[in-house]
């Protein structure tokens, strides 16, 4: 690629973001939306967090986890666990990662 070519590119790809990210900001006054589109909206960071965290648990290397001695398994129920009891995030964060450490280090899994 040639460098008016490659500074082309980049010009493009900044308008194009600088557009998208102003898309909202831009109009003077709200965007009229359905309810049920904004309702739907409210999951949107939730399914995107599930998109990338449920394959890093299951999978490795491209592959279903053939076997239940993974701690990754054990890390996330006990994360969701913690959750589900104390409702708090940083909590969760610690349980996880305590169990996923103790059993990679106790356990050598």
């Amino acid at each position: 690629m040639s460098g008016w070519a490659a500074l082309l590119t980049i010009a493009g790809l900044a308008l194009i973001t600088l557009l998208t990210r102003a898309f909202f900001i831009l109009p003077e006054r709200e965007l009229p939306m359905p309810a049920w589109l904004r309702e739907g909206l409210r999951y949107a960071p939730l399914a995107a967090l599930m998109a990338v965290v449920a394959p890093e648990v299951v999978m490795t290397q491209g592959r279903l986890i053939d076997t239940w001695q993974d701690p990754r398994l054990f890390a996330a129920a006990a994360g969701a666990a913690w959750f589900f009891w104390r409702r708090g995030i940083l909590g969760t964060i610690v349980v996880g990662s305590l169990v996923m450490v103790g059993l990679r280090v106790g356990l050598g899994w």
